[in-house]
């Protein structure tokens, strides 16, 4: 599925009716899914996300929640975690979308029903969304285990960073943090453009005979 356009749908959800992807214009965009409210990990899950819901704005992204619970399950289980504190941080109010997946219709397009799991409870998934709405990163975790949040963003704006164009188009090496210098896919500068600018050696440097860097 990386690469390929978001399956779009339409949904009920606590923050009202969604066209996804489209009511998000050309924000970045991630889905999470989970199997079932009220759950302990899915709770610790969505009150960690509700404790970043600046950090993905400043990202300009969009998170929605998903599970194959009903809407009316879905505004009980918000109110409640709205009214829970978490790791010494009080409550906050949750302003993303928690979507009804209770036809198990999105689930399918997105295959978050594992059947040897589960027939009718989504697995953990994670779907980063370009502004082009192109799938660019998926990850999958057990029911039983719950995602690092931190990670999530790390990969968000690992992606963003990679993302441009020409000169600015760029690699991520492995552990890579957010300040970390970046790899380039080709040699990054010709003869030509030394002899105008010298000192654009010493943006970039080499490990090995074909690993460049540029420093950040």
């Amino acid at each position: 599925m990386i690469g390929e356009n978001a399956p779009s749908f339409k949904a009920q959800t606590t923050a009202g009716d969604l066209n996804f992807p489209s009511d998000f214009g050309n924000k970045w965009k991630i889905i999470f899914s989970h199997p079932r409210d009220f759950t302990p990990v899915c709770s610790s899950e969505v009150l960690t996300l509700s404790h970043m819901q600046n950090d993905f704005d400043k990202l300009n992204t969009k998170v929605v929640v998903i599970s194959t619970d009903d809407l009316q399950k879905h505004m009980m289980w918000k109110e409640a975690l709205e009214e829970t504190s978490f790791k010494k941080m009080d409550p906050v109010k949750i302003n993303f979308p928690i979507i009804d997946d209770s036809k198990t219709s999105i689930s399918r397009k997105y295959g978050m029903l594992h059947l040897t799991a589960s027939t009718t409870k989504d697995v953990r998934g994670v779907f980063i969304i370009n502004p082009d709405d192109k799938i660019a990163a998926i990850y999958f975790y057990p029911m039983n285990i719950g995602r690092n949040m931190d990670e999530i963003k790390r990969t968000l704006i690992a992606l963003q960073t990679a993302s441009g164009k020409g000169k600015d188009k760029y690699l991520i090496p492995a552990n890579w943090q957010v300040g970390d210098d970046v790899l380039v896919p080709q040699f990054p500068y010709t003869e030509k453009e030394v002899q105008a600018n010298p000192d654009l050696k010493l943006s970039y440097y080499n490990v090995g005979s074909y690993m460049w860097f540029k420093k950040m």
